[in-house]
């Protein structure tokens, strides 16, 4: 059969499907990236990153995860201003390895993993939103523990808490089920949200803050024993998590006006932006409520919603109704924005004949990628009845082994193999900020209690990947087993 290579989302190879529209500029960008990036992240993974660290210099692995992502960003936006179709990290793979190469195996394992990292981050907002909701319905329930196969013992999310995400992530495909530019509308629209609930959080927090609460460090917090450095893995491994979203831009850059101007400033400014964010917003909650009622232990309503007991403790229960409002709204933008950046995926690697024909169907009337859509919403709601802690552990690991790395290598294979590409934006400083994203991701994986319980399922879904890739290979005479084709090269 005949052999197709990577190629941008406006010049596939049936001019006579409908195309995707480029209708999303830099603040359009910016804002999904951001309520990306935010969504109910910061509000629900403090107390993670504090009992990680065991008290407020857990306020370390914010400020280093922002260089660590930094770093990453400038890869994210080198590749994406100079292969700036739909798709993402799938198209970047496939064009740094060799589309008819080891390319095609590293763009197929990449879609193989979103099929469950994906919908893992959509579930993790939704499972936010509904953990929330429990502030004004307390009778949803609490977690409980069930033995599943493979995964043996686990705590699963209460039945009416699981159904409440699940609701969520619905609504959000219903919104997501039109054209691009009315969906760059509402997202502005989300964004303000999201924006007005950060602003309320730290100027509560800065008006009622207490240096002694937010610097009351424990006896040796900053002494460099090995615990330090577990703890500080460990509280990376959030923060990563918090600030992850500021490539989602890349997802859809086929819908991007200008990319190779506006993805590097979108990715760049997200970071930005959401860094100062972050790091003021935690010290002020820190200046009001004790550390302590963060700790593994503690089973505080801080642990369970932080920010409604924040308002609550400075405004009365009224005010903690509607913080609890706005973070579920925050939580549902953030929805909204993962599963429109993370549908385009399938739909590019279908286009390229290295997935499912299905999903590259495209709606006739909204133009949108309907099939993917509805798919990656599926999975992300059956998601939604695991644990938020262990639905970020999983998601970092497996996404960091199996995308991450290759992808900051990637950057200097094809600097090497294609010097010569046109490269609106180039990374600042380079090598420097790849090798310092390699290493700090390397750090995370292996230096955080029980490491090797995320890295088994991440090596589970990579070798079941394998498997499927060279059966579907050995079936369609793909490569490795396109011998004419490996004498061509």
């Amino acid at each position: 059969m005949s052999k197709q290579t990577v190629l941008p989302a406006s010049a596939d190879a049936n001019e006579t499907e409908p195309q995707l529209i480029r209708g999303v500029g830099l603040w359009g960008a910016t804002t999904l990236n951001m309520i990306d990036m935010i969504g109910v992240g910061p509000f629900i993974t403090i107390p993670l990153i504090i009992a990680a660290m065991g008290g407020p210099q857990a306020m370390l692995g914010w400020i280093l995860g922002a260089l660590l992502v930094v770093c990453d960003g400038l890869v994210w936006a080198e590749l994406g201003a100079a292969l700036p179709g739909s798709g993402g990290s799938y198209r970047y793979l496939a064009e740094i390895y060799g589309a008819r190469k080891l390319g095609r195996l590293m763009s197929f394992l990449f879609i193989w993993q979103l099929t469950f990292s994906a919908p893992l981050s959509i579930a993790s907002g939704s499972i936010g939103l509904a953990q929330y909701a429990t502030y004004i319905f307390p009778g949803l329930g609490q977690e409980t523990r069930v033995t599943l196969p493979i995964l043996g013992n686990v705590e699963i999310n209460a039945i009416p808490v699981a159904l409440v995400a699940i609701a969520a992530v619905s609504f959000a495909v219903f919104l997501l089920y039109r054209r691009i530019t009315l969906i760059e509308r509402l997202s502005k629209f989300l964004w303000v949200g999201v924006m007005l609930t950060i602003l309320w959080v730290i100027f509560a927090g800065v008006t009622h803050f207490d240096p002694k609460l937010a610097f009351d460090f424990p006896p040796a917090a900053f002494s460099l024993r090995p615990e330090f450095f577990t703890g500080l893995g460990a509280a990376l491994l959030v923060s990563i998590y918090d600030y992850w979203g500021y490539y989602n831009v890349c997802f859809f850059g086929g819908e991007v006006k200008e990319p190779g101007r506006t993805i590097p400033r979108a990715v760049l400014l997200s970071i930005l932006f959401v860094a100062i964010i972050y790091i003021v917003m935690n010290i002020s909650i820190l200046g009001v409520i004790p550390w302590r009622e963060f700790a593994g232990k503690a089973n505080t309503p801080a642990q369970r919603y932080v920010i409604s007991s924040f308002m609550e403790r400075l405004y009365g229960p009224k005010a903690g109704l509607i913080a609890t409002a706005l973070i579920m709204w925050t939580a549902f933008a953030s929805v909204f924005s993962l599963l429109l950046g993370y549908s385009r995926v399938p739909f590019a690697a279908a286009r390229d004949g290295n997935y499912f024909r299905v999903f590259a169907r495209v709606h006739p009337r909204h133009r949108l990628p309907y099939v993917s859509l509805l798919v990656m919403g599926g999975i992300a709601a059956l998601f939604c009845f695991f644990r938020l802690a262990d639905v970020i552990a999983a998601l970092v690991v497996i996404r960091i082994l199996v995308q991450f790395l290759a992808q900051i290598v990637g950057v200097i294979i094809l600097r090497v193999r294609q010097p010569h590409l046109a490269r609106p934006f180039r990374l600042w400083l380079y090598p420097l900020p790849v090798l310092l994203a390699f290493c700090g991701f390397v750090f995370v994986l292996w230096n955080r209690p029980h490491p090797l319980k995320e890295i088994r399922y991440a090596a589970v879904i990579i070798c079941f990947g394998l498997l499927v890739y060279f059966i579907r290979a050995r079936m369609r005479v793909e490569w490795p087993f396109d011998r004419t084709e490996q004498r061509q090269g």
